[in-house]
């Protein structure tokens, strides 16, 4: 059984920052890639960001350059940072990533519950 976790949503100003965490526990082998995505109602679910177990990372074009992404694998952990926030970056973020949990198990994808962040003045 494995959990998945998101944390560090809330209100924040436009032009602020946050850090919103991921956290992964239970059975775990090793996670492999690890993403972000946002939903806002009415709206379809938008990806995020995306970073493989090695670091590779990928953005969606209306998040780079302010936007960035990490993951610690020893705490089965990953972050993003958002800078110069935009009120349209209001929504709640979800974070999922594949999961096996031995060396001969498929991966399977877990999901968090979601973490809402307000960009309002």
């Amino acid at each position: 059984q494995v959990q998945v976790a998101e944390s560090g949503g809330g209100l924040v100003q436009p032009g602020g920052s946050l850090r919103l965490s991921c956290a992964a526990s239970g059975i775990i082998f090793e996670i492999y890639d690890m993403r972000w995505y946002r939903h806002t109602p009415g709206k379809p679910r938008e990806f995020v960001a995306a970073i493989s177990r090695g670091g590779s990372t990928s953005f969606a074009d209306s998040v780079k350059g302010r936007f960035t992404i990490s993951r610690d694998n020893a705490k089965n952990t990953m972050y993003l940072q958002m800078n110069r926030l935009k009120v349209e970056d209001t929504a709640v973020y979800y974070c999922n990533g594949d999961v096996r949990a031995s060396g001969s198990t498929p991966y399977t994808t877990y999901w968090g519950q979601g973490t809402q962040v307000t960009v309002s003045s």
